[in-house]
């Protein structure tokens, strides 16, 4: 696989590749991270699910950031269902073509996956087929991108928005000669939802562009989608079924690109390598019902979302990405580390920020959820920070 021998991570100082948690560490800078070196500080395997693996009973998950309640019971159905088919192959035509329908595309755009992880890993290993040499991932984001680039040989350079905009996008701050970029709408961990212009601008000739909307389904409307272009050249969107309707365990989402792209990531696939169980949940997804459901459920996430920051805001000791439009939100508290974990003595699981790059130990990831939860959530911190001298 190709190496990144290109010169884009040099335009600024090692500074904002450290872990520190303050503000200047996140300007909009971008930097070449080395292969497998011990001196990065960011642990990109590390994911939500390690807050709560091994945990004690009781603990109350706001690190994993999957809908409660879910699969609901027509969903958990339809998969049982399934399980009498196991004796033969799977067939995923009828999954791709309803897929492909609830988006508006031909078949031939579409290519099913054991999860968004997967996506990224066959994006790896054929991003060097399809020309790429120096690509780029715009953080702070879900780091799987990066980690499985660099495990398929790249040099990968990052982009680090900056907090003082908002961890908003500039499309001009990406360099030119990146011909994969990696951004993800809305992004995680920052709960961004970048203008669907915005992304779409950063497309060009001989480019590839890969967007995470693993989260997208979260946002009313599904504002900002780029799922549903065919004009933007180069252009990869990733979905994934986990969020919202509790799949992690099944693995199952998809890919929406260019036929000549979907072509080269099947051929990198193992055969059969999403399971029955998996498309008969991936087919379900898609009907009108379930898509009226999954907008009545990003409703209600916003509405709670917005408990949940104006209950945050009474906080002098927390600074919150304001522009939250995800089914988590992003914090800035001082002394973070020692009080993640004081909340986890008090029974909550929150997402340590310091594993993502552009952040430190002073950022604490944190779900959505009900009232009753948040309310809990919001008297635990206040202890926290009183424990804490914060």
């Amino acid at each position: 696989m190709a190496e990144n021998t290109g010169n884009a991570g040099n335009a600024e100082s090692a500074k904002n590749t450290g872990a520190s948690g303050d503000t200047a560490r996140t300007e909009s800078t971008v930097t070449t991270a080395a292969m497998h070196t011990p001196t990065d500080p960011f642990d990109l395997r590390h994911h939500g699910d390690a807050e709560m693996r091994d945990a004690a009973a009781g603990l109350t998950d706001l690190a994993v950031n999957v809908r409660t309640g879910t699969p609901p019971p027509w969903l958990r159905e339809r998969i049982t269902d399934s399980l009498v088919s196991l004796a033969a192959y799977p067939d995923g035509r009828a999954a791709r073509t309803a897929v492909a329908e609830r988006h508006g595309l031909p078949s031939r755009r579409v290519l099913l996956t054991a999860g968004a992880a997967e996506a990224f890993v066959l994006i790896a290993r054929v991003a060097g087929e399809l020309g790429v040499r120096r690509p780029l991932v715009v953080h702070p984001q879900f780091t799987e991108p990066e980690a499985a680039l660099r495990d398929a040989g790249f040099a990968v350079s990052r982009l680090l928005l900056r907090e003082a905009e908002g961890f908003a996008l500039d499309p001009s701050a990406v360099p030119d000669d990146a011909d994969l970029v990696v951004i993800g709408n809305p992004t995680n961990p920052t709960s961004v939802l970048h203008p669907a212009s915005a992304i779409a601008a950063l497309a060009r000739p001989g480019r590839l562009l890969v967007v995470d909307e693993a989260f997208m389904d979260a946002v009313p409307d599904e504002a900002e989608t780029l799922a549903d272009r065919t004009d933007v050249p180069g252009l990869i969107v990733l979905r994934s079924l986990t969020k919202t309707w509790g799949l992690a365990g099944l693995r199952v989402g998809y890919v929406l690109a260019e036929p000549e792209t979907v072509d080269a990531l099947e051929r990198a696939q193992p055969l059969w390598p999403v399971s029955t169980p998996a498309l008969a949940a991936a087919e379900a997804c898609m009907d009108p019902a379930a898509l009226k459901e999954a907008e009545q459920a990003a409703r209600q996430i916003a509405v709670e979302r917005a408990h949940l920051l104006a209950g945050l805001a009474e906080f002098e000791e927390v600074r919150v990405v304001a522009a939250a439009e995800a089914s988590f939100v992003l914090l800035h508290v001082r002394h973070g580390a020692a009080v993640r974990e004081r909340l986890r003595r008090l029974g909550f699981a929150t997402r340590r920020g310091d594993t993502f790059p552009g952040l430190g130990p002073e950022w604490i990831r944190i779900a959505v959820r009900d009232r009753v939860t948040t309310n809990r959530f919001l008297q635990a911190l206040d202890q926290a920070l009183a424990m804490v001298g914060a």
